[in-house]
């Protein structure tokens, strides 16, 4: 495989989660060694579904039990959850390159993007690690496929894609993260904190990689970005986002206020 293209789907219908992680890293040190050519030969069909081991099973979001985290069983839980969404990370990064690697953007944009899906892996592969070391591992509990829904319904608009992958979802997990950090340090469990205050910094830098590339393309459009990512979240992503906001990490990856609080149940 000579091309990003080729090795990004090949990472992303990988259901080996290890040859995925390591194609993944792979892929985004050749490419930024300008080892590989965007594109192959032939247009590769990127997945429409991510390869996937037969675990976790996979439920409605409201089906997924939830626990505290004040005992062992309650972190694992966490934890799992956050390396359930750590993995679908890497393939929405994945699917990014490979969905639109024949979209006329500069290759700073595919640096960015296999740059984030590097960093997502890191992320996956320290939580399940730690589930391992808790004596657990990854497909243990169910989880839920909400995430993916995301990447389905933009699958067609590369707009669209980044106002909802990391203009809404990454940036929810600015949002929820520091009281997370907050909770493990209370229960003494600094291990799992340290893992949760490395994701928490690199995904301030996944929301920039979004917001410069959305305002990009909201510039290309002559469209106005904070309008147009009002529009594409309201035809696109289904309920409201949710307060509270970090509203300083937000603004320090490029998203400020105007682009999302009228679309909380707080409004303005």
């Amino acid at each position: 495989m000579n091309s990003l293209e080729e090795l990004a789907n090949a990472a992303l219908t990988s259901a080996d989660l290890d040859n995925k992680v390591q194609i993944t890293r792979k892929a985004a040190e050749s490419w930024r060694q300008r080892k590989l050519s965007l594109n192959g030969s032939r247009r590769l069909p990127s997945a429409k579904r991510p390869g996937r081991p037969e675990k976790p099973v996979l439920l409605p979001p409201n089906k997924v039990p939830k626990r505290g985290i004040g005992s062992e069983s309650g972190r694992i839980a966490l934890i799992h959850a956050i390396c359930h969404i750590e993995l679908n990370a890497i393939d929405l990064a994945l699917d990014i390159v490979a969905r639109f690697s024949r979209e006329p953007m500069p290759n700073s944009f595919f640096d960015d993007w296999m740059m984030v899906a590097s960093e997502e892996a890191k992320h996956f592969t320290l939580l399940r690690k730690r589930l391992q070391e808790f004596g657990a591992d990854y497909g243990d509990l169910p989880s839920h496929d909400g995430l993916w829904e995301a990447a389905h319904e933009t699958s067609h608009d590369l707009t669209a894609r980044l106002a909802l992958v990391p203009l809404v979802l990454e940036a929810r997990g600015l949002d929820v993260t520091p009281s997370l950090i907050r909770a493990l340090q209370r229960e003494k469990d600094h291990e799992t904190a340290e893992i949760f205050e490395i994701i928490y910094e690199d995904e301030k830098g996944h929301v920039a990689v979004g917001a410069k590339w959305f305002r990009f393309l909201c510039r290309r459009q002559k469209r106005d970005p904070d309008a147009q990512f009002r529009q594409l979240v309201r035809d696109h992503f289904r309920g409201q986002l949710k307060p509270p906001f970090n509203d300083r990490a937000r603004c320090a990856s490029g998203i400020t206020p105007g682009f999302y609080r009228s679309l909380s149940p707080l409004g303005n």
